[in-house]
């Protein structure tokens, strides 16, 4: 571990551990209850707690290469996705789902080269991306049309889970596309009636 983490988890437990003791004391005491369950992409730049300013216990948090979400199959095999939504559905009864993505996606950007050899698992799960895709020359503004894209697309296949289906149709959880757009430090919103983007 290099030494700036190491700095880093000292001045955790020196300076910002007091001013949330409290706080922290009830999340062990009650358990922990957010409201939403966000599924981000694991890139380095999207920091979920830091873009919505929340507070330990206020996000359950799913990130993975791409925040994809894969179909819903059969308990075979290991979903750690799957999982994740299962559990904050039942277990925790969160009321919203937000799919975030971002400009500048290694992912995306993935789709449109030829797979490497040496990351197998990523080419496999870079296929949940493939119907997002976009016909034409690749540049940035293709790019960042088939980034929004597939948050739609990601947003669309949570309805495949009989489970999120159920409960957005009665009302309970609500389903939410964001697209964080890092050089802006900007969050676009899906309309789904519309099918575009709009700022916050």
């Amino acid at each position: 571990m290099t030494e700036r983490f190491v700095d880093a988890l000292r001045r955790f437990n020196r300076e910002h551990f007091p001013r949330f003791k409290d706080h922290y004391e009830r999340l062990v005491a009650e358990g922990q209850k957010p409201t939403t369950l966000f599924i981000g992409c694991s890139d380095s730049r999207l920091v979920p707690g830091l873009l919505t300013d929340a507070l330990p216990g206020d996000l359950f948090v799913v990130r993975n290469v791409g925040n994809f979400v894969p179909p819903f199959e059969s308990a075979d095999g290991f979903h750690g996705t799957t999982a994740a939504i299962e559990f904050a559905l039942v277990t925790l009864g969160i009321t919203d789902i937000v799919i975030c993505g971002h400009s500048h996606c290694g992912a995306i950007a993935a789709l449109y080269k030829q797979p490497d050899e040496a990351t197998p698992h990523v080419t496999k799960w870079l296929q949940l991306g493939r119907p997002a895709m976009v016909e034409g020359d690749v540049n940035e503004s293709l790019l960042r049309r088939t980034e929004q894209r597939s948050i739609a697309l990601q947003v669309d296949r949570l309805m495949s889970f009989p489970i999120v289906r159920e409960r957005v149709e009665s009302g309970q959880v609500s389903l939410h596309g964001w697209y964080y757009v890092i050089e802006e430090g900007r969050v676009d919103v899906l309309d789904v009636e519309a099918g575009v983007f709009r700022p916050v």
